[in-house]
């Protein structure tokens, strides 16, 4: 029975009156640095630890995880909040709530969406934004890079305006770009990430930065994961409706601008079109990306103050969360649609079915509008010039957006690989990114194709720690006995556009392109290139077989 109308009165003047001996924390939350100082400063990693401490203690729809364990000894944070709050992924296994995951502070000079990320979680555990939790549950990793974040300096990113205290660097503890690492997995940072991504399945990734680049007046941007060899409906879906969407929203109900993320091909000219960063799955939205997900890079305008660069990552945050708790079923049928799609893809063999390995970028069917600057170019001497914006706005209109990464050369998309050396790295990297892998119980024999490498490059600039390699060769068709040891992996899986990425020898990011497969396709007493270890099938494989790590 429902209480009478007295009772309820006091009930209501009992909360009231505990409303008001509340200290203010409980009332508005805690405050983050960047709050706390008036937008002069940002926070530390003792800063989140204990702003993640009062969320705790102020709700308890919250709870941490320690995503990775940073080079320097700091934890990396990971905090869950739902409506119950998860104790685990398998809590969600009969539970229809999708799983969204925001992440900032990649490069630890790049700061704004640390202090948004924040202020996101302590408006939604105080019921400051619509019900969210009912349909679903946010990860929020919102120091990523911790080692790289403590390393707060005036001198850092002086380009950018404020903070005024200065922030943090770019690289790790391993002085290692964490957002060049998504296929080598060389960062405990980003195997954590990756761990997140097969334990907790988010079926949208955000990735948040902050941007050296053209002079516009919008003070967010952002574009989705761009590699050809993802899902194309899902990369359509984010062109033809995301695009469009985010726009209109950020506009009409958070008051914000945002473009496409990305740079003038010639400042001097827009009208030559506007391009984003390419589509290699070392960057880390696009790594989400071919792995079947709603993947975004989000780059602030770091010509803007610092309050409003936090502010328009907040309400980039928002926007997506909204649309994702609106459209949570639609989204999550084409995340899975898109995961029956890939293993069909490993199983059917047409004539159309080819893994791209180089591209071109031409424009989408949209064009954009830019707010910019005319633009005033100097003359530097010996070629080179500096390119400055004037006080004087000029909208640039009908700007092509080279966002469509067209297929320039392809291979055919093969049911699976054989690796004829039991080469332990190379085992540990396929599992560390959730692909499975079998392991031969049994030699067999099967006509497969192989790859003859005719030309091998090393990088003559390190890049990440790595002299790249880069091979170009010719397939043909060999009979060859496999070992037991020997390992397949077939494409017939969630993760087999991946799984080729790793695997074909001329992947732009692939194994090969990282030296995992040095040792094998050169000797120290030889000129010659070596055979690549790993052979494409040609159809299914019958074997005996264990699936490694069960």
């Amino acid at each position: 029975m429902g209480r009478s109308l007295a009772t309820r009165i006091r009930l209501t003047l009992a909360i009231g009156a505990l409303l008001v001996t509340l200290p203010a924390t409980a009332q508005t939350g805690p405050l983050t640095t960047a709050e706390r100082s008036g937008f002069t400063a940002t926070s530390r990693h003792a800063d989140i630890m204990a702003f993640i401490g009062e969320l705790q203690r102020l709700s308890p729809l919250v709870r941490v995880e320690r995503m990775a364990t940073s080079p320097e000894g700091r934890a990396v944070p990971l905090i869950v909040i739902g409506n119950p709050v998860p104790a685990s992924p398998a809590a969600l296994r009969n539970d229809d709530r999708a799983v969204v995951y925001i992440q900032a502070n990649i490069h630890g000079g790049e700061v704004e969406g640390k202090e948004a990320a924040q202020m996101l979680a302590r408006d939604i555990l105080l019921g400051k934004t619509p019900d969210y939790l009912d349909r679903l549950v946010l990860l929020i990793a919102p120091v990523f890079n911790a080692d790289g974040n403590e390393r707060i300096s005036e001198a850092n990113r002086t380009n950018q305006v404020g903070p005024a205290e200065g922030v943090g660097d770019r690289y790790n503890g391993q002085n290692l770009d964490l957002n060049r690492d998504g296929m080598k997995l060389e960062t405990p940072e980003v195997r954590g990430l990756v761990n997140v991504l097969n334990r907790w399945d988010p079926v949208f990734f955000l990735d948040s930065h902050t941007h050296n680049g053209s002079y516009h007046q919008e003070p967010v941007t952002w574009v989705w994961g761009l590699n050809p060899n993802g899902d194309s409906q899902i990369l359509s879906f984010m062109e033809d409706v995301m695009l469009p969407e985010v726009e209109r929203r950020m506009r009409e109900t958070y008051g914000t601008l945002t473009v496409p993320h990305g740079d003038f091909i010639e400042p001097t000219d827009p009208a030559k079109g506007w391009v984003p960063l390419g589509p290699e799955p070392r960057y880390l939205s696009n790594y989400v990306g071919l792995r079947n997900r709603l993947s975004v890079l989000n780059e602030q305008y770091p010509y803007v103050d610092f309050e409003t660069r936090v502010r328009g990552a907040y309400s980039l945050f928002r926007t997506f969360v909204d649309y994702l708790h609106e459209h949570r079923d639609d989204v999550v049928r084409m995340v899975r649609e898109a995961d029956q799609r890939a293993i069909a893809r490993g199983t059917a063999q047409p004539a159309d079915n080819a893994f791209v390995l180089a591209t071109e970028a031409r424009p989408i069917a949209a064009t954009l509008t830019i707010r910019g600057y005319e633009m005033e170019i100097t003359d530097m001497g010996n070629g080179r010039r500096r390119v400055r914006p004037t006080d004087r706005k000029r909208t640039y209109e009908n700007v092509p957006y080279l966002a469509h990464f067209a297929p320039t050369r392809s291979v055919r998309y093969p049911p699976g690989y054989l690796i004829a050396v039991p080469d332990a790295q190379v085992l540990d990297n396929l599992l560390a990114h959730g692909i499975t892998v079998e392991r031969l119980i049994e030699p067999v024999t099967v006509r497969v194709e192989g790859f003859t490498v005719t030309e091998l490059t090393g990088a003559r600039r390190s890049n990440q720690g790595h002299f790249t390699t880069t091979v170009l060769g010719e397939y043909a068709q060999v009979e060859r006995e496999f070992p037991a040891g020997s390992f397949l992996v077939r494409t017939a899986q969630v993760l087999g556009p991946l799984a080729a990425a790793l695997l074909e020898p001329e992947s732009d990011d692939g194994l090969v392109t990282w030296n995992y497969f040095d040792r094998y396709l050169g000797t120290q007493w030889g000129n010659a290139p070596q055979p690549y270890p790993v052979y494409r099938l040609l159809g299914d494989v019958k074997v005996v077989s264990e699936v490694v790590g069960q």
